[in-house]
């Protein structure tokens, strides 16, 4: 992977070597010899003299995912180091770097070095990946697209955890979306990729604790880059959407298990709430905020987040009970607005999206205001009517969404939630 990263190893191999593993799959020694190769194919940061643990999370994405945002102040309020490594948005789903740039000045183009400097200082650091970390992910990446094999579960397990592991870990926490706004929309899917990187994670000395939870609806109300970060301040002041709060406290009460910064899921659980309601959370936010360029006055200020030119209240055409919130249909909406890609190399406007304040089972009156759209201009604010109309239906009755979250993965093996 060394080899290929610097060049001396043509794209058609590693493309033959990629289909061939869609196709065949591998075995856990294989699957670690191929982590490993791409872990070793570019720099690790060493965060052994830090105290306290190191644990990130990562999401395999859906549709008004904002909770990277509270997380990460939150956790690192709460006394764990989170070295946090994310991806910008591509297709329906947004992505954490975008909603951050979103904030005036926010820069997630931090170096290694600059990126252990803030850790030390700060506990927590919210940065993209670098050339110097797995650069043959990043190269191979490229030709999992091209070559259809995206969906690969042993190569995506590859790509994150050659990633995570280079972050200097101690434990990981993974957020496996299924429903039909994620990326692998089947549970079974889900639980086999939640499965393999736990399996991963133990093999490198890593404990990995994944969650499956729910993206048959968008998560939380704000879809859109500034309107999420937004969303996300709210949530750090205890004013969050309360499937939002119930997810963000999930994770990080096993993020703090895993730190070792609590004893149980109730003591991490009111350890969060204690950050959150003596403004420590959003304090620790502000803090990131300053160190990375950004202006912290957007934190007791989000009207400093940009704007969108044109607001317009969407509303029920009938009466009747909301049967359907798609994810896909809202993610290709803030696309069709200028606020997501179909390309890497395409720009995108901060400021568009929708707020959606109907949820399935919502019992609504004709005319009653289901969501908010955000625009850029008048042309915008049609293409968000039409975006709205495909992914709200309101019915006569309406079939229950999923559990919020549904599984609980680890070595010990495959547990039903219990949110008790």
């Amino acid at each position: 992977m060394q080899q290929y990263a610097a060049g001396a190893v043509p794209d058609y191999q590693m493309a033959a070597l990629a289909m061939a593993i869609y196709f065949v799959g591998l075995d856990r020694e294989e699957l670690g010899a191929l982590t490993d190769a791409m872990l070793q194919s570019g720099a690790t940061l060493d965060l052994d003299h830090l105290r306290g643990g190191r644990v990130d999370k990562h999401s395999t994405g859906g549709v008004g995912d904002k909770v990277s945002l509270v997380l990460a102040p939150l956790v690192a309020a709460c006394g764990v180091n989170v070295p946090m490594m994310s991806g910008r948005g591509l297709g329906h789903t947004g992505g954490t770097l975008d909603k951050l740039e979103s904030i005036p000045g926010f820069r997630t183009d931090l170096s290694l070095a600059a990126a252990m400097r803030q850790l030390e200082t700060l506990g927590c650091a919210l940065i993209g990946q670098t050339r110097e970390i797995a650069p043959a992910d990043r190269k191979l990446y490229a030709l999992r697209d091209a070559t259809s094999t995206v969906e690969s579960i042993p190569l995506i397990a590859a790509s994150i955890m050659s990633k995570k592991l280079a972050e200097g870990l101690t434990g990981l926490v993974l957020d496996v979306k299924h429903g039909s706004g994620a990326f692998l929309p089947e549970l079974d899917r889900g639980l086999e990729l939640a499965q393999t990187m736990v399996s991963l994670g133990a093999d490198h000395g890593c404990p990995v604790v994944a969650l499956l939870t729910a993206m048959d609806r968008p998560l939380g109300r704000a879809c859109g880059n500034a309107l999420e970060v937004e969303e996300s301040i709210m949530a750090l002041r205890g004013e969050g959407p309360p499937d939002l709060m119930a997810v963000t406290y999930a994770l990080g009460a096993e993020m703090l298990l895993l730190g070792g910064a609590a004893s149980d899921r109730d003591d991490a659980r009111r350890r969060m709430e204690v950050a959150i309601s003596s403004g420590k959370a959003a304090q620790r936010f502000q803090q990131i905020i300053e160190a990375q360029g950004g202006n912290p006055a957007v934190v007791d200020d989000p009207s400093i987040l940009p704007q969108a030119a044109e607001v317009e209240l969407f509303v029920a055409t009938r009466a009747g009970v909301v049967a359907q919130v798609e994810p896909r249909a809202v993610g290709r909406g803030i696309t069709a607005l200028g606020g997501g890609r179909t390309r890497v190399e395409d720009e995108v406007n901060p400021s568009v999206g929708f707020v959606i304040t109907a949820r399935p089972g919502d019992v609504v009156r004709a005319g009653e205001p289901l969501a908010t759209i955000f625009a850029a201009d008048s042309a915008g604010v049609q293409r968000g009517r039409e975006a709205l109309a495909a992914a709200i239906r309101v019915a006569d009755d309406a079939d229950p969404p999923l559990p919020l979250i549904s599984h609980r993965v680890t070595e010990a093996g495959v547990q039903l939630w219990d949110a008790d």
